[in-house]
This record gives structure tokens, sequence and C-alpha cells, in this order.
């Protein structure tokens, strides 16, 4: 249990990576535009981290191709940037950036619109960042971690949405994937929160069903429906009385330092 528990130093950095996530995330709006290709995406992403003396730590990640992961529509994660997607007016852009700074990572992620989108892009959009947000609201020392799937699966199924189980939000730190895991749905994990846990929630909605395939890049997540899929994460710290969202960005509609009694 100990060893989920970061010491004062860890969270530092943490903090400071956390926020390059942040950085990233804002930069890149302004170029989520009809016409351009993901590639280009990643590469000015690429770029920008490693400005700031980063590294983007999914380049090379178990042989990952790219340094961030652009999922596009049906794409509920993990999807590869190429030359070849163009993006297009009513696409929904999931961005997902992780970073390496001072050796310690945080990772985020969030949509992005391409022009007008539809209702129901913009709907799943929403419910998929409220659930995330309704989580965070409910963090505090002492409560189980079946909590947060709990919250978000009865939020998104009472928008008739479906939550995809195949992933979960991990801790992180001096690592990309640490303990705990943070399933999005109902479950046993029975963990306590404790001051200190660094860890991810990253709720990936389906507007269909929750079934998910992959690719024969060995990566690309689909819905298998074809659904349109959504997901909003960010890196979390547990405090005295809530969280602190380590990869909070300017336009979030939650303050960065949740009090939640």
């Amino acid at each position: 249990m100990n060893h989920m528990i970061k010491q004062k130093t860890e969270i530092e950095k943490i903090k400071i990576s956390g926020k390059l996530v942040a950085r990233v995330l804002e930069m890149i709006e302004e170029y989520v535009q009809p016409n351009i290709n993901t590639e280009e995406l990643n590469n000015i992403c690429h770029n920008f981290i490693k400005q700031e003396n980063a590294t983007p730590a999914c380049l090379g990640y178990h042989g990952f191709p790219k340094s961030v992961c652009i999922s596009v529509n049906d794409v509920v994660c993990h999807g590869i940037p190429n030359k070849k997607q163009i993006l297009k007016t009513g696409d929904i852009v999931n961005i997902d950036v992780t970073v390496i700074k001072n050796n310690y990572y945080a990772d985020a992620s969030k949509m992005f619109f391409v022009g007008k989108i539809s209702n129901l892009s913009k709907r799943l959009c929403k419910v998929a960042q409220e659930s995330l947000y309704k989580s965070l609201k409910i963090i505090n020392p002492g409560i189980p971690i079946f909590k947060i799937g709990e919250i978000i699966q009865n939020y998104v199924e009472d928008h008739n949405f479906s939550v995809v189980k195949e992933y979960c939000g991990h801790g992180i730190g001096s690592s990309f994937h640490e303990e705990p895991h943070i399933l999005h749905y109902k479950n046993n994990n029975k963990i306590i929160l404790k001051k200190g846990m660094v860890f991810t929630i990253e709720p990936m909605i389906n507007a269909g069903k929750s079934e998910v395939k992959c690719m024969k890049d060995g990566w690309t997540v689909k819905t298998k429906d074809q659904s349109l899929s959504a997901q909003y994460e960010h890196t979390i710290l547990v405090t005295d009385q809530g969280c602190d969202i380590l990869t909070w960005q300017k336009k979030e509609k939650i303050l960065p330092n949740l009090i939640n009694q």
C-alpha cells in the first residue's frame, strides 16, 4: 500500500510534468482544423514537448511509433497518427499526451471538435467529461476506489451511453503505469484512497455498445458497432480533503484544487 503513496519531492516533479501536459493540450487546440492530418498534429506536439526538455512517453512505448495517441470518431484509444488521416468538419478527436520530465510522468487527454459537430457528438463528449468531473468530486482520503467506477458507470448509463471496460486508469509517477488500477465501471476494488496517491482517471464512453476491437496494427482500438467514442483524462493527486488536478487546463469547467467534503 505504501508504495502507492508518493513523497513530497516526487509529487513536485509530477506536478511539473502535469503542467506541461496541460500546456500541450492547450497549445494544440488551434491546429485541430479541417484538412490537417494527424501526423502533423503529432509532430507539433512532439516538437513542443522536446522544446520543454521533456520526452513524449508514448514514442517507442512497447513499440508505439508516434509521440501522442490521436483517436478520431469511432476510435476509442491508441490511434496512431498518420499522414493519410485528414481531419474533416464534424470529426471528434481525442489527443492523449503523456510526458516524462525529470524522470516523472503525467498523462491526460481531451476531446477536440473539428468545425461544427453533430448534437450526438456534443452530447457524448459532454457526458464523457462530466463523468470524469463527477468522479473527481468524490475523491477523498478514506473512500474505496470502486466508488470511482460506480459513479462514472451510473452517470454514463443514465444518459444511454456505455463505458468501455477493457482499459482503465492507473497509478503514475516514476513509471507510466503503476498501481492502483482505476476501473471506470462497477467493481469490487476495496483499496482505500490515501493522501499522496497519484493516478489517472480516463473514462472511455461509447455512443453505442461498450464492445471494442483492436485493429491489425496492434494498437488502434475501435468500437465494434462503429459508434462514436469519447474520452477525457486527468492525472490527479489525492489531498487532505479532496484532490488536485495536476493536468488541469485553462478552459476546464472545474476548479484545479477540489475540496470534497
